[in-house]
């Protein structure tokens, strides 16, 4: 009946379908029963989720519907996509490209309800693995973000943040995250009032997590490569004390070849961030190292700095005043300035 060309008799059978499917009963183990595929290639019910999967695909490609179609498919999606075969044949039918458009900001009631359900189905693949390979090649991770960035429906908030802390140690998931400023937006969804409990549970453990994965961003090794690269940019590792204090010492490899390359990027840099960048990274040098302002001052870094101070761009013009006030004040006073 899924295939007939009603509407109607297509959207009643695709909804007791997915509960005839979800309410089966479940063996001793909690395993769901015929769902085991290792005994059998096919059993009865694995044709019936591998159809269903397939329409459920084809009304988020072409909706039968044109109003109904795809949030009929979320809605019974969100519940199927709790069994490990619907999981499995949703990713080999390259489902989830399909639902990654649909995580938006929403403002209507019905696009709010079609958004938390894609949500949900994202969260329940976060925890199948073939899944998340999809969810990192995609613009899944961006648009998650976006949406908890602008959202002020709680439940809303709640699937994406639980969806987020599932996939915080999946890959380099984890590294992208702080690339696209989570932190930062963690911290603004903390200072909210909420009042569901597991909602703060999620944000404090995805803070902690995210604070996890600075500090193995942090390293000097992905500091020196970006440097020797010339073109910086301001990762967490920057504005980090706790790298500075750290890493110092590094700085005076191969007769200090960073900081030689970082007064160099002042000359041969047309990029406005790069400039800032390095002129903030001089002056973290010359507070941190006990001889930092003679060191500098020795590679003649002040004249090459002094320059930009006259610079277009307000960012550069900033970040060289920071530098040569520490310059000139010494390690003794610098701790007093801020960027």
């Amino acid at each position: 009946l899924l295939w007939k060309g009603n509407w109607f008799i297509q959207e009643k059978s695709c909804k007791i379908l997915a509960l005839i499917v979800s309410a089966r009963p479940k063996n001793q183990n909690g395993v769901v029963s015929n769902g085991d595929t290792s005994k059998k290639p096919f059993t009865t019910i694995d044709d019936v989720l591998r159809a269903l999967v397939k329409w459920l695909c084809e009304q988020l490609k072409k909706p039968s519907h044109p109003n109904r179609g795809v949030p009929t498919a979320v809605n019974c999606l969100a519940t199927l996509l709790k069994e490990h075969l619907v999981r499995s044949s949703f990713v080999q039918a390259d489902g989830v490209k399909l639902l990654v458009p649909l995580i938006s900001p929403a403002s209507t009631q019905q696009s709010i309800q079609i958004l938390y359900e894609a949500c949900l189905c994202i969260w329940l693949l976060s925890y199948y693995d073939p899944a998340i390979e999809y969810l990192a090649t995609s613009r899944a991770l961006p648009r998650l973000i976006d949406v908890v960035k602008t959202s002020t429906k709680e439940k809303v908030v709640r699937v994406v943040v639980l969806t987020l802390r599932n996939l915080l140690s999946k890959g380099s998931l984890g590294a992208q995250m702080v690339d696209f400023q989570l932190p930062q937006v963690v911290q603004s969804l903390k200072a909210q009032a909420w009042s569901d409990e597991d909602l703060l549970e999620a944000l404090n453990s995805l803070e902690e997590g995210l604070k996890d994965n600075i500090k193995k961003l942090s390293s000097f090794d992905k500091y020196k490569q970006e440097v020797l690269l010339g073109h910086l940019d301001w990762s967490p590792m920057h504005k980090d004390p706790l790298f500075w204090r750290e890493n110092i010492n590094h700085f005076e490899e191969n007769d200090f070849q960073i900081l030689r390359v970082l007064v160099t990027i002042l000359d041969t840099s047309s990029d406005p961030r790069t400039l800032a960048v390095a002129c903030f990274d001089i002056s973290q040098f010359i507070q941190h190292h006990p001889s930092g302002r003679i060191i500098v001052a020795d590679l003649k870094a002040k004249e090459r700095v002094m320059k930009l101070m006259n610079h277009e761009n307000t960012e550069v013009t900033k970040n060289a005043l920071l530098c040569i006030q520490r310059l000139f004040l010494g390690a003794k006073y610098a701790s007093f300035l801020q960027a």
